[in-house]
């Protein structure tokens, strides 16, 4: 695709019908295309938005620029599940079609307020000179899919420069507060915004949230907070952070910080802990928690990076979700778990416990495994007969070690932000490990999710195969995954 300004935020209405549904064979007939996670039905998708439980059941929509792998004129598609696995696509949910958001629906969230679901996102407008302002929009969704009443609820303030975006609406008490990601216009950093309103129209900046922490880059987005077994998590995405701060090689991080409590009307948090990562993969960003009406806390997040291509751009398409994952606490940290949903896509069980897992495993399984202790390997996936092209997981239960290594898988990614990443583990322990293989993605839970790697990788389709490369003492479960989309 031509990727001129111009075309990138031409109108939606400004497209030809041929044009869409040849970009939408591309993305569906792709060998790299994913099959039980949400993903684009054409062009790019990015951050998941409005994460919710409406009307019986749960929404999610994805950030969609459909006429090709770039950023361009953004709108909302929505999706709808009984479960948080299986999917069904309403299709376009908030388009730019008003002067708020001409140059794109950004990103937001929702929740349900008095029978009907408030949506709550940026709009990014640009003027003739390409000057950004950043509009708060509120919008509302019927029970039957159709958003209207969009307004204005208010733009960055004078001590913010245009960098402010994703708000995240909350309820306590009896009181709204929505809290954004933004940038200062004094020194530049990233802050999260707190702002309140008794009726979602009139709102008050209440002040940036104190984290008890060092600064947080340059900019902060997509902040989420979400309560878990009793504590506040606040998940977010620092760009520019000093790794001196925090480690990570990713060209951004997604983090979090568990704290007692907030206090909103003071904007700082409650005893806050550490800061940690959210993943310890390649492409985890702007992820999304809310929690349900029961309580429990759910996530999904962005497969994919800001300023980061994929080979699949070459094919008009790009980027996938992740599978939604439940939250608890454990001993200070996240733990995240598949939903048990996940459990009912699992077909064809195969025990193994043999070096050759699988000669024909192909591309979309999951595969848990349980490694003795005491024992250092490869375990090579998406391998080809002799095991030297392949996505392998590299662990040593002796000094407490895992790595994720693409650098055999196919086509390279981001290779200058390195082709593997690395956790550490408690030495001298089992090793338990859930992974999910969907052709060109990886997700790898440890030890029950005490951590989470994921990754996008771009093997040879062809190459079915799992093995360990040595002899391993080991038992396990392999099942082929249902196609959900």
């Amino acid at each position: 695709m031509e990727c001129t300004r111009e075309k990138r935020y031409l109108p939606y209405n400004k497209w030809d019908a041929d044009t869409l549904l040849h970009l939408q064979a591309q993305a569906a007939n792709s060998p790299y295309q994913l099959h039980y996670h949400l993903h684009p039905i054409s062009g790019l998708v990015n951050d998941p938005n409005g994460f919710s439980y409406f009307n019986g059941a749960y929404h999610l929509f994805y950030q969609s620029y459909p006429f090709g792998a770039v950023h361009g004129l953004k709108s909302w598609v929505h999706f709808k599940s009984q479960d948080l696995v299986n999917w069904t696509n309403l299709g376009l949910a908030v388009e730019p079609d008003t002067m708020a958001d001409s140059h794109g629906a950004y990103s937001g969230s929702a929740r349900e307020i008095d029978g009907r679901l408030f949506l709550m996102y940026t709009g990014n407008h640009r003027d003739e000179n390409w000057v950004r302002t950043p509009y708060q929009i509120g919008a509302w969704m019927t029970k039957d899919g159709k958003v209207s009443d969009k307004t204005i609820l208010f733009k960055n303030p004078d001590h913010i420069t245009e960098h402010f975006r994703d708000p995240q609406i909350l309820k306590q008490n009896d009181t709204y507060y929505a809290i954004l990601g933004a940038q200062d216009k004094a020194e530049k950093h990233g802050h999260i915004d707190i702002w309140k309103s008794q009726d979602l129209k009139n709102w008050e900046e209440l002040g940036f949230l104190d984290m008890g922490t060092e600064p947080m880059g340059y900019m902060i987005e997509c902040p989420n907070i979400v309560r878990v077994d009793g504590k506040v998590v606040v998940i977010f995405c620092p760009q520019g952070l000093d790794k001196k701060i925090a480690d990570y090689d990713n060209v951004y991080p997604d983090m979090y910080i568990i704290a007692d409590d907030i206090d909103f009307e003071n904007h700082k948090l409650i005893n806050p802990g550490k800061l940690h990562n959210l993943d310890k993969g390649f492409d985890v960003y702007a992820t999304q928690a809310f929690n349900a009406p029961d309580g429990h806390a759910y996530e999904v997040s962005w497969v994919g990076l800001p300023d980061t291509t994929y080979p699949t751009d070459d094919e008009n398409w790009a980027n996938c979700l992740s599978q939604v994952k439940e939250l608890v606490i454990k001993d200070d940290k996240l733990i995240q778990k598949p939903v048990k949903a996940m459990r009912a896509l699992r077909q064809d069980e195969e025990q193994v416990s043999d070096p050759i897992i699988s000669e024909k495993a192909g591309q979309q399984y999951e595969l848990k495994l349980k490694i003795a202790q005491g024992q250092t390997g490869n375990l090579h996936l998406a391998a080809n007969e002799d095991l030297t092209n392949s996505l392998q997981i590299k662990f040593d239960t002796q000094n407490g070690k895992l790595v994720l290594d693409r650098a055999q898988a196919g086509q390279a990614v981001a290779v200058d932000h390195g082709t593997s990443r690395e956790t550490s583990l408690v030495a001298n322990k089992d090793l338990e490990l859930d992974i999910f293989v969907d052709h060109s993605l990886i997700e790898v839970f440890v030890n029950g999710g005490e951590e989470v790697l994921t990754g996008r990788y771009f093997a040879d389709q062809a190459n079915p195969k799992i093995a360990f490369e040595q002899n391993t003492a080991y038992t396990g479960q392999l099942w082929q995954m249902k196609t959900i989309l």
